[in-house]
């Protein structure tokens, strides 16, 4: 079977008001592609294949809002999108509650994508073969579900904790209110996974569609959070109030070594490699033909049958060429770019400080990037932008398009690539003593990114190692609250931030530190005082505010505004 999981949209959800700024836009499903939901009877693969099919489409409301919520909860990133009671930027000051869309979208869609996963199953399940129904599409409508419910839990177990763990369309009262342990949580995922696996193709070239790599890829990505022993709602609460991490982590051996076992799937099953390039993973022309994709989220677009439009590639290029005003979300510092050495070939599509504009050329003919008009995202008019979800010019990638219909929200949210799953693999063989082991496959890495290769491996090396490789990959929050340093992190690292300065707390403080506004003479570049005592507020927000209880986020009402009657998590 090779039906595609595409733009898809789901029906009769209650969504309440989604009014707001772009980057949290939900489009209005209008025109229904085949997508089967309800209690409809299976007569053919295609209806059995697209009941399937429904569990996919609350994924593309998402590829935004794990950006907002996963980035901005940690010390490297910043939301502008809106006035500062707005969602992103509450998010960015760590002021996140229990109203703030972002929490509500992401935890309400993966429940009614689970939804979705269980009509399924329990149709598979009591379903046969005959007339234009197949066992072959019943087992993969099945496994289709399977693989998707335990993705969705991977994801609620990560940011949530104990959640309610809802496996037929028909839960009890208790069911859907009731908070299963993490490690019941985490033995339905790997049992989903694992029966998913036996049904799914060994790979499938539409990256949108699961196959046995991804559920493996996935199954070490979630065996690698389980053997860390996630905090219990208990040890939350310990901390939930202070200003320091939890004790350090004491590993599960046995779940290190499933990690191993299933990274080693992924990468000995020969489907899989490396880009010869680090910037060829990124952009629509990677889509469905990058080695390196293993799952992602498909998205044609706002208006064009997506359920929401990829606003990765808007947020962070909000106003493109347009200096002096506040993206939605960005880099919260310049020194971030230290972080790179200059060398690091992952530098460049990480964070940039200039772009040529395709729509202002200044030679002809064209014949280098040079020849577009130059802009530089540097103080005093604006700080660098994130790369990877820039729509580029097709002969150079250091210029891009200068109107808004040039970076259409239609780029694919890659949810897993094979270069975490040689960090998921590095790090289980570290933590189980084996740390020239570990550089060995770290070292697949460095080779691409031009970069001095290591003999052995340390914690403090592989730590950089995941920040540096997947940059804005909505992997950060998940990393540091593993390592039992997120607060530690946002407390020490941004008090040396430039902008964390004084200096930049008031434009008077930055007119008597750096000059005037504007000398009048239209002989240096205009200067954006304001932004930077934004970033000066939000970052200051940041170690105010920093506290134990974001090792989880609270639970949310519901899509209408309605209480779930879930217990809170600590401290909300």
């Amino acid at each position: 079977m090779t039906t595609s999981i595409k733009h898809l949209v789901i029906t009769a959800i209650a969504v309440g008001s989604l009014a707001g700024y772009s980057c949290k836009k939900d489009n209005d499903p209008g025109n229904i592609p085949p997508v089967v939901t309800g209690e409809s009877v299976w007569k053919s693969d295609q209806e059995a294949l697209a009941t399937a099919n429904a569990a996919f489409p609350p994924w593309q409301r998402l590829s935004s809002s794990f950006s907002f919520l996963l980035e901005s909860t940690s010390e490297h990133t910043i939301s502008f999108e809106g006035a500062d009671d707005a969602d992103g930027p509450l998010v960015s000051q760590l002021k996140t509650d229990v109203n703030n869309w972002y929490p509500t979208k992401i935890f309400n869609y993966l429940y009614v994508s689970i939804g979705e996963a269980n009509r399924t199953i329990e149709k598979a399940d009591s379903s046969s073969a005959g007339g234009g129904l197949t066992q072959g599409a019943i087992d993969l409508a099945r496994a289709r579900a399977k693989f998707i419910r335990a993705h969705a839990y991977a994801y609620l177990v990560n940011l949530w904790g104990e959640v309610p763990l809802i496996l037929t369309t028909k839960p009890t009262q208790e069911e859907q209110t009731s908070r299963k342990s993490i490690d019941e949580v985490y033995g339905q995922i790997v049992k989903d996974f694992t029966e998913a696996e036996t049904a799914l193709p060994d790979f499938d070239i539409t990256r949108s569609n699961p196959s046995k790599g991804a559920a493996n890829a996935l199954l070490a990505r979630a065996y690698l959070q389980w053997a860390s022993k996630p905090l219990s709602q208990s040890e939350v609460a310990a901390i939930a109030g202070g200003k320091a991490d939890p004790g350090a982590v004491t590993w599960d051996a046995g779940r290190l070594q499933k990690t191993i076992e299933y990274a080693d799937k992924v990468i000995n099953s020969g489907h899989y490699r490396l880009e010869d390039d680090f910037e060829a993973n990124f952009g629509v022309p990677a889509e469905n033909k990058s080695p390196e994709h293993i799952f992602t989220i498909h998205h044609d677009g706002d208006g064009l049958g997506d359920a929401q439009g990829n606003h990765q590639t808007h947020c962070p290029f909000t106003f493109r060429f347009d200096l002096y005003q506040d993206n939605h979300i960005g880099p919260a510092d310049v020194t971030l770019l230290q972080r790179f050495s200059d060398n690091d070939k992952r530098k460049h599509f990480s964070l940039f400080t200039k772009l040529f504009n395709e729509d202002e050329p200044v030679a002809s003919p064209i014949t280098k990037a040079s020849d577009y008009k130059e802009y530089d995202y540097v103080f005093p008019a604006t700080s660098p932008r994130i790369g990877k979800f820039v729509h580029r010019n097709a002969l150079y990638n250091d210029v891009a398009p200068g109107s808004e219909a040039g970076q259409p929200n239609d780029m694919n949210r890659i949810d897993i690539r094979y270069a975490e799953v040689l960090l998921t693999k590095a790090e289980a063989l570290l933590q189980l003593g084996k740390a020239t082991e570990a550089a060995q496959v770290i070292n697949e890495l460095r080779r691409r990114a031009g970069v001095e290769e290591y003999a052995t491996l340390t914690e403090e090396q592989l730590e950089h190692e995941w920040y540096l490789e997947l940059f804005f990959e909505q992997r950060h929050w998940s990393n540091l609250v593993r390592w039992r340093k997120l607060v530690n992190t946002i407390a020490s690292d941004v008090p040396e931030f430039e902008y964390y300065k004084s200096d930049y707390s008031s434009v008077a403080s930055m007119v008597a530190a750096f000059g005037a506004e504007s000398d009048g003479t239209g002989g240096r570049v205009k200067t954006n005082y304001p932004f930077f005592a934004k970033i000066y507020k939000h970052l200051h927000a940041k170690t105010d505010n920093i506290s134990g209880k974001f090792y989880r986020f609270p639970i949310p009402k519901g899509l209408s505004g309605n209480d779930l009657g879930i217990s809170q998590n600590p401290g909300y």
